[in-house]
């Protein structure tokens, strides 16, 4: 059996950001990643990244990704791809399937960076060929250049179906509307002014009623919906549309944490069910830690800044740093964050996450 100090689960930006600061600090990590490279989400977004220069801004996703892999390898992180953790028994140990075959892991220190899940709704004809969630849309087309189809109905107008409506454009496919439930745009005015310029129409207040086809998406049906949200009869839209994508929010991939015995709150601002913990991002269960959108979904740039806190949380606790090193770099850290959170989109999350701290010490105070 392996045993390491600091085992990451998960390859994106908060694993990578945790993996750095600890590996710096001097602890022997190993990060383990189901992808076929790191990076995560980065992989695949093709847009320049807003904020601050120190969190990559003016660079494109994909291009992050590299850096973040590239510091992480230099800072002597140890990287397995293609791998997945299948389960955490009770003395912090992991099950991994790497290669096609089962190896036991212990780590001394467990952070589950594992991202989010799409979420999705039902309709008639939902079940069809052509209907897929925007995520995998996003794949199929920055990373593997195939086209999923020519005519596009994008449901959610959050950043995600804001995002990748402007990048179904820039491949070649026709977004013919995106559909917003909420008299109101989701995502930041930037994303839905680019594609507006475009020319696609973005229909608040409305929902997809059904999608038409025998074997694959033929066209899809959208109707208005009143204040109580409920359709109003004879408002209905047809489109001539062989895909459908659903961007209609992320919720937290916490089914580790759950299976290691982590307590959870239900937060929807940020995503549904989260695990609780503290400012430190160590959950209920002493030694194991959460960061980026298993913490709780939000931007990038949080999930680098909660990957980094983890990190030094972890170090501080193996020894690595001393409490003066650590909180001097964690004060700054959450400085970061809070003017992350100040903002309209960021309010609601800080103040969920008040709630998540404020519960870990309850529970912690209670034990």
């Amino acid at each position: 059996m392996l045993t390491i100090d600091v085992a990451i689960v998960g390859g994106g930006p908060a694993g990578l950001a945790a993996g750095i600061a600890a590996s710096k600090a001097g602890a022997k990590v190993l990060l383990i990643s189901e992808d076929t490279k790191p990076g995560g989400q980065l992989i695949k977004q093709t847009h320049k990244f807003f904020g601050s220069s120190e969190y990559y801004a003016g660079i494109r996703g994909y291009e992050i990704a590299k850096k973040l892999s590239h510091e992480a390898e230099k800072a002597g992180v140890k990287i397995w791809i293609n791998s997945v953790v299948y389960g955490i028994f009770n003395d912090k140990t992991l099950g991994v399937m790497k290669n096609d075959k089962l190896q036991l892991l212990k780590a001394k220190k467990i952070i589950f960076a594992c991202g989010a899940l799409e979420k999705v709704i039902n309709f008639p004809g939902w079940t069809l060929p052509g209907v897929m969630l925007a995520g995998a849309a996003q794949t199929m087309v920055n990373v593997h250049r195939v086209l999923p189809g020519k005519r596009c109905l994008m449901i959610g107008s959050g950043n995600v179906g804001l995002v990748i409506s402007y990048q179904l454009l820039q491949a070649g496919i026709d977004v013919v509307a995106v559909v917003e439930k909420l008299p109101r745009i989701g995502g930041y005015g930037v994303h839905a002014s680019k594609i507006r310029r475009l020319g696609v129409p973005i229909l608040t207040s409305h929902t997809i009623k059904r999608a038409h086809g025998k074997r694959e998406v033929e066209a899809a049906t959208v109707v208005a919906l009143d204040e109580r949200g409920q359709p109003i009869p004879g408002s209905e839209k047809r489109f001539k549309v062989d895909m459908i994508c659903l961007a209609v929010g992320l919720r937290p991939n916490i089914e580790l944490p759950l299976m290691a015995g982590c307590k959870t709150m239900y937060l929807p601002a940020l995503g549904g069910f989260v695990p609780i913990h503290d400012e430190n991002m160590e959950t209920t269960k002493d030694d194991i830690y959460v960061a980026g959108d298993t913490s709780g979904v939000e931007e990038a740039s949080t999930a680098i800044i909660t990957g980094r806190l983890a990190g030094i949380s972890v170090s501080e606790k193996l020894g690595y740093l001393s409490r003066d090193e650590a909180n001097e770099l964690k004060m700054k850290l959450r400085k970061h964050l809070d003017e992350l959170r100040s903002g309209p989109f960021g309010m609601k999350r800080k103040i969920a996450k008040q709630k998540l701290i404020q519960a870990a010490a309850s529970l912690k105070k209670g034990r």
